[in-house]
């Protein structure tokens, strides 16, 4: 079957009108992320992880200013050049970004997606670029661990202990400009997006988010294989954000009862970006910052090198406020789906 050359396809997703480019990144981690196995790739590791600050939340806003300032700094471009900014974390009213990006007076669309945040950012800045409406916009998105256990989960004082099935909130940031602009360097390029939708199996343990976001993850993948008519066979790599190792799991197993085998394919954010040997993460890593320091460090590495020519990005979220969980509701989730292929 012939793919269509742009506009949308199938029920949830669309392939650019015109070419949109990742046309830089800049990613910041934590002292725990700068010890894991992508330690090296980052752009900037903090090995005081208040990042100089007065509060946990005050330094996930410095994550956010310091990602966006390496992206500018890389691509050789000021804030004036870039005209939208997509920015969300976890915090309540995305405060991390609110406080963070204000001093770049760009203007500012604020996007919660949980940990998906940073797949629907890229989605909505794609649509931007895509339709004209902007020629460079800039993504961002974060989280930090202890403003997440603060804002979820226990204090860090009570000590609490977690269940094998639980993730490490990943403290980093992630800023991604998208362009529409050829003849430069650009590090990938954007060539379909499908949205997600919330799907709620009805999970309730908020100590166990790989199984919340599986559901969401399998049919979003699903959905865009799909969509695009296309197999996994297609990809050289499907990536999940962060579903760590329960999650992967259960995503692979709901996959194959529709008949959708990715397991030579998939690699999850989580997984990657901790040592499960030296570093205690339970089931590996998750949050906002999870899935965008690693397609910064390494995933666009790995597609500049021409080692991956195409990949479906997913980042994964779980859609619980600390209300909703306390109350005894389920906890849906939501993934978003970005094509990315090697330019030229």
């Amino acid at each position: 079957m012939q793919e269509k050359k742009s506009g949308m396809l199938g029920k949830q997703s669309f392939r650019p009108e015109k070419r949109v480019f990742i046309r830089d990144s800049g990613c910041v981690v934590g002292s725990k992320e700068g010890k894991g196995p992508l330690g090296n790739l980052f752009d900037m590791v903090s090995q005081d992880d208040m990042f100089g600050s007065e509060s946990w939340e005050e330094a996930e806003s410095t994550l956010q200013k310091e990602a966006i300032t390496l992206a500018l700094g890389k691509a050789g471009m000021k804030s004036e050049d870039i005209r939208y900014l997509f920015a969300g974390d976890l915090l309540g009213q995305c405060m991390a970004s609110s406080f963070g990006v204000g001093s770049f007076q760009i203007p500012l669309f604020g996007v919660y997606g949980a940990c998906s945040t940073c797949g629907e950012a890229i989605s909505l800045g794609t649509m931007a670029v895509s339709s004209g409406l902007a020629q460079h916009v800039i993504c961002v998105t974060s989280s930090h661990f202890a403003s997440a256990e603060k804002e979820f989960r226990y204090p860090l004082a009570y000590g609490n202990q977690r269940p094998p099935s639980s993730t490490w909130t990943v403290t980093g940031s992630g800023a991604f400009i998208l362009s529409s602009q050829t003849g430069k360097r650009n590090r990938a390029e954007i060539t379909g997006i499908t949205t997600g939708k919330i799907v709620d199996l009805g999970m309730k343990d908020s100590m166990n988010m790989g199984a919340c976001m599986a559901p969401a993850a399998c049919d979003l993948i699903a959905a865009h294989l799909s969509d695009f008519g296309r197999t996994p066979d297609d990809y050289d790599k499907i990536i999940t954000g962060d579903l760590g190792y329960v999650g992967q799991r259960a995503l692979l197993d709901l996959l194959q009862t529709k008949g959708i085998d990715i397991t030579g394919k998939h690699m999850d954010c989580g997984i990657e970006i901790y040592d499960p040997n030296s570093q205690s993460t339970q089931s590996g890593g998750s949050g906002c910052g999870c899935s965008a320091v690693t397609l910064s460090a390494y995933i666009l590495r790995m597609i500049e090198k021409k080692e991956w020519k195409r990949v479906l990005f997913v980042p994964t979220g779980a859609l619980l406020s600390q209300t909703s969980f306390h109350e005894g509701k389920s906890i849906p989730g939501i993934a978003h789906g970005v094509v990315l292929e090697s330019v030229g």
